[in-house]
């Protein structure tokens, strides 16, 4: 049998606001052996009835169909959108980034910050912590080049996403 590329997606799924939801969604990766490469969770009614669940994982076109058709079959999951074959979208990925060093690195930290648009947060005289926002790749390489000046931790958030155009999808 040939053996098919790996392809990112991004998920959109739509599901009840209540407790164990999140568990059978990752429940059902996990017993399968599917990989969640970033996962983020929000209300995203008036009433809180309802959350997104934005979900990046990888696998052959096959495995991923078969994951959105596992995803469709539970009891508290409204919709799923494979955004990634819908069409045009948004992903956006924040993180903190904190930077340790003196001197020198110090201000380079500063002018690599200002080339990527990353705020400083919070600052001492030892250290900065800046947020940085955008596609993933851009904040990998940001995360890369603070590696070069000082990187003491990162905290990120994972991707959000949402598809293009005037209709909700």
């Amino acid at each position: 049998m040939k053996h098919l590329p790996s392809e990112r997606h991004t998920l959109s799924i739509l599901v009840d606001n209540e407790a164990g939801v999140l568990a059978r969604i990752v429940g059902l990766f996990s017993a399968r052996g599917y990989n969640i490469e970033s996962l983020t969770v929000a209300d995203v009614s008036d009433d809180s009835a309802v959350s997104r669940i934005t979900l990046v994982t990888n696998g052959p076109p096959p495995v991923i169909d078969q994951i959105i058709a596992q995803l469709d079959r539970l009891v508290p999951v409204h919709r799923v959108v494979d955004l990634t074959d819908f069409g045009p979208h948004v992903e956006r990925e924040m993180a903190l980034v904190k930077v340790a060093g003196s001197g020198e690195k110090r201000v380079e930290a500063l002018r690599l910050a200002d080339i990527f648009r990353a705020r400083p947060v919070d600052t001492s005289t030892k250290s900065f912590v800046f947020e940085v926002s955008g596609s993933t790749e851009k904040v990998n390489q940001f995360i890369a080049l603070m590696r070069e000046v000082g990187l003491v931790e990162v905290a990120r958030t994972g991707v959000v996403a949402i598809a293009r155009g005037a209709e909700a999808v």
